[in-house]
């Protein structure tokens, strides 16, 4: 039979099959026709040529395009894996993966640390790490004064950059992240995601393909 998706004669640019994104990520066939779906969704909310722009990522995060928001870049940055200033479906499905309840710990550990290494330099340094507290605090509406967030940056730093060379190293994240594991299963874990079809039932109703 094959999938309902297959049957489309014209796709768009960087999709690719359920039962390919399937076997290399934790989801099932119907979890990534489901994810399709919301692809779709979004990549039609204001330019339809079924790919997601960064306004569009954050209409779907953050409900507004026209208000900058750092982690909307930061995480469209990420999951734009081939740099070109869109997120093709494939991209989309690989990239949500990585926040799957299942998917390994070291490829949630990887994307956070990359997530913080604003200038990809390898490295996580003091002043990202500052970025990274002062956009977070401004999420959530929170005012600190500047000698306070000194405070914490220096504290937080000093734990993870073991060899005081002012600079986070992979290895040294890893090391700190493992000493603190509810700092990546709560950032980099959305529950619902285990199970799609359930969080987007409308989604699948026409899917033809077994799970595997």
């Amino acid at each position: 039979m094959g999938s309902f998706l297959s049957n489309s004669i014209i796709q768009p640019p960087g999709y690719e099959e359920p039962t390919v994104l399937a076997a290399e990520t934790p989801f099932t066939v119907s979890e990534v026709e489901a994810l399709y779906e919301l692809f779709k969704k979004l990549s039609s909310s204001i330019f339809d040529d079924g790919l997601i722009h960064k306004e569009e990522f954050q209409i779907a995060l953050f409900r507004d395009r026209n208000k900058r928001n750092f982690f909307a870049e930061r995480i469209f940055d990420l999951f734009d894996l081939k740099g070109n200033g869109v997120i093709e479906f494939g991209e989309f499905v690989r990239s949500l993966a990585i926040f799957h309840p299942n998917a390994p710990v070291e490829d949630k550990i990887t994307f956070a640390f990359k997530l913080y290494d604003l200038r990809q330099t390898g490295y996580i340094e003091r002043e990202e790490l500052k970025e990274m507290l002062q956009a977070l605090l401004h999420e959530f509406d929170l005012v600190l004064s500047d000698d306070l967030v000194e405070i914490i940056v220096d504290k937080t730093f000093k734990e993870v950059d073991k060899n005081n060379d002012g600079r986070v190293d992979p290895e040294e994240w890893k090391e700190y992240v493992s000493k603190n594991p509810s700092l990546i299963m709560n950032m980099m874990t959305l529950p619902f995601l285990k199970d799609v079809p359930l969080a987007f039932p409308s989604f699948v109703e026409s899917s033809g393909v077994e799970d595997h």
